[in-house]
């Protein structure tokens, strides 16, 4: 039996539940997830020039997107740019590929163009709509910002044939708000936000996972969960990151369920990168009235 199977059965697990890969069969539904979702929706199904999703890096922006790739249906042709940069020609370049069209060595920017148009136009008469999906957006510049809106100029009488969702930093908002950025603000119809989980949204989201993973709801406990929250400050990928490490360190240290110690001394190694720095808690005498092993401050 290798390493990572004795692992899983030692908590009852069938995978592992703190992934940091984005998995959209994963995603828990938190009340701002949900209003980022519904906006998305919104802004396919009213064929929103730009849907703009932002939200510190780990809040989950990624995974809603996978989740509506994975999920769209055949009426959408949906097109992924993950990083983006450089110059004009070099962005659409970038379009190209994610809309599976070739580009043709040494061919210029009005071909390159014009070889767009042309498949925005078929897909509009075979009933589809393009939807082009940028994360990490807030790499892009002022001129590719300006470049995209100007692609979603294309249109066919009333009807747009090229909807863009952003997804990026919150910089990306600030981008949009610049006074010379006008036309392209007045262009986004539908927003959100996800900003960090309140501790209570840990606490199911922690339980959420575990419970996929085939564990039980159990395998934190509160005061393991409390201190996961405050160390991360809420952002989920903070919160995989050291949850995994806390079932690693339960492991090693062959008890079943994650206790406030097992994050606390991943805390005091300084092997927990990302988060808030908490200071160390001091040992105090747990004396025979408590009785219960506990040994840290509270």
């Amino acid at each position: 039996m290798s390493d990572l199977q004795h692992y899983l059965q030692h908590f009852s697990l069938k995978t592992r539940p703190f992934s940091l890969a984005p998995d959209p069969g994963c995603m828990y539904w938190s009340p701002a997830h949900r209003r980022a979702w519904a906006m998305l929706e919104y802004g396919v199904m009213t064929c929103a020039p730009v849907t703009l999703i932002t939200g510190d890096v780990g809040a989950g922006k990624t995974t809603l997107l996978r989740h509506l790739i994975e999920t769209a249906g055949a009426d959408l042709t949906i097109g992924l740019v993950s990083n983006a940069h450089g110059s004009r020609g070099e962005l659409l370049q970038w379009v190209l590929q994610a809309l599976g069209l070739a580009i043709g060595e040494g061919e210029g920017y009005v071909t390159q163009f014009d070889r767009l148009q042309s498949f925005l136009i078929a897909e509009y008469a075979a009933g589809r709509r393009v939807v082009l999906i940028f994360d990490e957006a807030q790499n892009l510049s002022r001129e590719a910002l300006e470049e995209l809106r100007m692609l979603t100029n294309i249109n066919s009488g009333p009807d747009e044939l090229l909807q863009l969702i952003l997804a990026g930093q919150p910089e990306l908002r600030d981008m949009v708000r610049r006074p010379d950025m006008t036309q392209f603000a007045q262009r986004v119809v539908a927003s959100a936000h996800l900003g960090p989980m309140p501790p209570d949204e840990v606490r199911a989201y922690i339980r959420h996972r575990a419970e996929l993973a085939g564990g039980e709801a159990a395998l934190f406990d509160d005061a393991a969960i409390d201190l996961i929250a405050k160390a991360t400050q809420g952002v989920p990928r903070l919160v995989n990151q050291l949850s995994e490490m806390a079932l690693l360190y339960a492991f090693t240290d062959g008890v079943n369920a994650v206790t406030r110690d097992n994050v606390q001394t991943i805390l005091d190694d300084d092997m927990f990168f990302g988060g808030e720095t908490l200071p160390p808690q001091p040992l105090v005498e747990s004396g025979a009235a408590r009785g219960d092993g506990e040994k840290w401050a509270d």
